[in-house]
């Protein structure tokens, strides 16, 4: 076992530090990009001041004849652009497939000093996070990158929602954790073939009132226990949990009440994997301007955030006023990308 003095130590002579705080980044949206495809590569440019994380995916949904593309494609797009405030994320293929290796070692040779987060799917347990965790170290010593690369693990498996807590506290590098709803329902052999969202047929039903008398029925969230397994493994050591994908991209709406539920449940932000749902994540993930105003009037009356006062009839005190900063914290990071919403906070 790693004793705890040596957690924040580089795995590498010659490696960066490793960080002791996450950098506050706003990270409503994750976005997805296949970087094999030269027409979508184009747009990215103009996709940067959109979305807060751009991601080049190199895991599922890249054909196994286009997973070299997909990684030259990441590096000539990660080359040319200025990413600025905006995330730059890839998804490397899973550790147990011929890619893995070539993914890590040729991104970080080549854009290393660029890259953010290393996604890493289908994690089962620390022990994904330690071999990534000491092969980046090797990688970044290697090419004296001043900043250490962040890992994002995906619960994709029965085994890694088992071991979500020690996958949390594997390694400083942890950013934070995704639900990958797809594989995790196969892993489970759950009955569905949805990616992400509810299922009509997982519901609960209204006491009967006679044979006749119609019952209603609510259907219930599949994810509802995993999602709160991982917000807890996340929160207890300061990474941030994410709601993963949502396929049907033809029912908004349903994808805005997955996102909403996810957000008022302690989601940071869920993945985009089409332009139409990146305003559906800007809109759910950032706060409302009528609880940031709301917040201000509390550190407006608790100025050093002690004692207790009355505002509308309710009681608000020292664990309301954190969080109030919670909101206005997040708030000031939205309006700092986005004029509009600034506008809305008052900001």
């Amino acid at each position: 076992m790693k004793l705890p003095r040596n957690f924040f130590k580089p795995l590498a002579i010659g490696a960066p530090m490793p960080l002791r705080e996450l950098p506050v980044r706003l990270e409503r949206m994750i976005h997805f990009v296949p970087p094999h495809i030269e027409k979508l590569r184009r747009k990215v440019p103009e996709l940067i001041a959109q979305v807060d994380v751009v991601l080049g995916n190199l895991e599922d949904a890249i054909p196994s004849d286009a997973k070299e593309a997909a990684r030259r494609g990441f590096i000539e797009m990660a080359a040319a652009c200025d990413f600025g405030a905006t995330g730059l994320w890839t998804r490397i293929n899973a550790l147990n497939s011929p890619w893995a290796l070539d993914d890590v070692v040729e991104i970080v040779g080549a854009v290393g000093g660029k890259l953010d987060v290393v996604m890493l799917p289908k994690v089962e347990g620390p022990w994904d996070i330690h071999y990534l965790d000491q092969l980046l170290a090797q990688l970044e010593a290697r090419h004296r990158l001043a900043r250490p690369i962040l890992i994002h693990a995906i619960l994709e498996t029965a085994e890694g929602v088992q071991n979500v807590a020690p996958i949390a506290t594997a390694s400083p590098r942890m950013h934070g954790i995704s639900l990958g709803p797809a594989d995790l329902a196969a892993s489970r052999a759950m009955k569905t073939t949805r990616v992400g969202g509810g299922h009509p047929d997982y519901k609960v039903l209204a006491d009967s009132a006679g044979e006749t008398h119609e019952r209603a029925a609510f259907q219930q969230d599949l994810w509802h226990y995993t999602i709160a397994k991982m917000v807890d493994a996340c929160a207890a050591c300061g990474i941030k949990p994410f709601y993963g994908p949502f396929g049907d991209f033809s029912d908004p709406l349903a994808c805005e009440a997955q996102f909403r539920n996810a957000f008022l449940m302690g989601c940071a932000g869920a993945w985009s994997l089409h332009p139409t749902q990146v305003p559906i994540a800007k809109r759910v993930f950032s706060p409302d301007p009528a609880e940031v105003a709301f917040a201000k009037r509390i550190v407006e009356a608790m100025p050093d955030g002690t004692g207790a006062v009355m505002i509308d009839g309710k009681m608000q005190d020292d664990a309301t006023w954190k969080q109030a900063k919670v909101l206005i914290d997040l708030a000031r990071l939205v309006a700092a990308k986005d004029p509009d919403m600034g506008s809305r906070y008052g900001l």
